[in-house]
């Protein structure tokens, strides 16, 4: 972990943050998709 010496700028921390904060939402849907999806073609293939 780096520790940084001065104050980063705040601006930029949140637009960071922001982005993370989106790329991990989209990852967590994009998984919940898959395994919504996943139960209904188990279930479409098991019928």
């Amino acid at each position: 972990m780096q520790l940084a010496m001065t104050t980063p700028d705040p601006g930029s921390d949140l637009a960071a943050r922001r982005r993370r904060a989106r790329r991990t939402a989209v990852v967590v849907g994009a998984i919940a998709a898959l395994v919504y999806i996943s139960f209904i073609a188990r279930g479409v293939l098991l019928s």
